[in-house]
């Protein structure tokens, strides 16, 4: 037997799943103040999805997790573990990760959630490549999903302009291989000292569930735009440069740069800083806006789907969420 160090954590399939309900800048005009111009203009975004009344992060997650199952030709029961990342889940408790599970009848899997909001998916991606590199398990399932439309205060155009519904998910597997190939490392931060940058301020640990708290609309996404943005652009840059110095890598040899899609002038932004053409970024939040933990695997699906991740290429993936938190992963193809 070859030693774990020999492992690696191959993406095997990728999948998406977005609701069929198109929400337009135009739909937005008649019931907010602000424009189609306006809103393209400083977000880049055009329209976003927005989940039906019976859909939910796990309907949403199960759909692309099939899909994903699909194209890795694999089914339900080969997979070890099940990571959901999701800041809008279903309940409380228990996980919107064991509701994928029974959807899928993935009955020897474990199941669970994580919250790093937009991060999500990266810290997932993270976790999936320890348990596959040690040797652990051969097969997890990274799930990012949010209806992120449940959690927005539609009178506030600062904030529910830019937000839209999603699932993507992709299957790492092991592979036993010399050379570097699939996740070649994840990098992920926190500072709980901007914390109060991007929240939703209501919840039942500090504070139960009040009528007051509803009505002033507690349980909706509260932002500090300027702030996340200038917050985006310095963290993502660094955690790239350093996802890339770690593997041995400059900007030159990323093929493409999958961002989380948040805001159109981030991307640019991290582009100049990084001074890399924005030719290499895969951008698509014209058609979602920012679908949070689900924003880099639905990208990371439609990247490969394009042809633009072909055997061989390297890409980079880079985000920053509330909490805050941030990473960045390189993942050779």
């Amino acid at each position: 037997m070859k030693k774990k160090s020999h492992y690696q954590a191959e993406i095997a399939g990728t999948g998406i799943y977005l609701p069929e309900k198109i929400l337009t800048n135009a739909d937005l005009e008649k019931t907010l103040d602000t424009s189609d111009e306006w809103i393209r203009t400083r977000t880049g975004i055009q329209e976003r999805r927005i989940a039906q009344k019976d859909e939910s992060s796990s309907t949403l997650g199960a759909h692309a997790a099939k899909n994903t199952l699909n194209a890795a030709g694999m089914t339900p029961d080969e997979l070890d573990m099940i990571i959901v990342c999701t800041s809008t889940p279903d309940v409380l408790y228990p996980s919107t990760a064991c509701f994928v599970q029974k959807n899928l009848g993935a009955s020897k899997a474990a199941a669970y959630d994580i919250s790093a909001v937009c991060s999500g998916f990266v810290f997932g991606l993270s976790i999936a490549e320890q348990y596959i590199k040690s040797g652990r398990y051969e097969n997890v399932m990274v799930i990012g999903a949010e209806v992120n439309s449940r959690i927005m205060d539609w009178t506030d155009r600062k904030t529910c302009i830019l937000f839209g519904d999603g699932a993507g998910a992709v299957i790492v597997k092991r592979v036993e291989k010399e050379e570097p190939i699939g996740i070649l490392s994840s990098h992920i931060y926190s500072d709980g000292n901007h914390s109060d940058m991007l929240i939703v301020p209501g919840g039942i640990g500090r504070e139960p569930v009040n009528r007051e708290a509803v009505d002033n609309k507690m349980y909706c996404l509260k932002m500090a735009g300027q702030s996340t943005f200038k917050m985006a652009v310095k963290r993502m840059t660094e955690v790239s440069r350093e996802c890339l110095e770690f593997n041995g890598l400059s900007t030159e040899d990323v093929d493409v740069v999958i961002p989380h899609q948040a805001n159109r002038r981030i991307i640019e932004t991290v582009s100049e800083k990084l001074n890399m053409s924005i030719d290499k970024f895969f951008i698509n939040i014209h058609k979602y806006g920012n679908t949070s933990a689900a924003s880099i695997p639905i990208a990371l699906h439609e990247a490969r789907e394009s042809g633009r991740l072909e055997s061989g290429a390297l890409s980079l993936l880079t985000v920053l969420g509330a909490g805050i938190t941030w990473g960045a992963a390189a993942i050779r193809w």
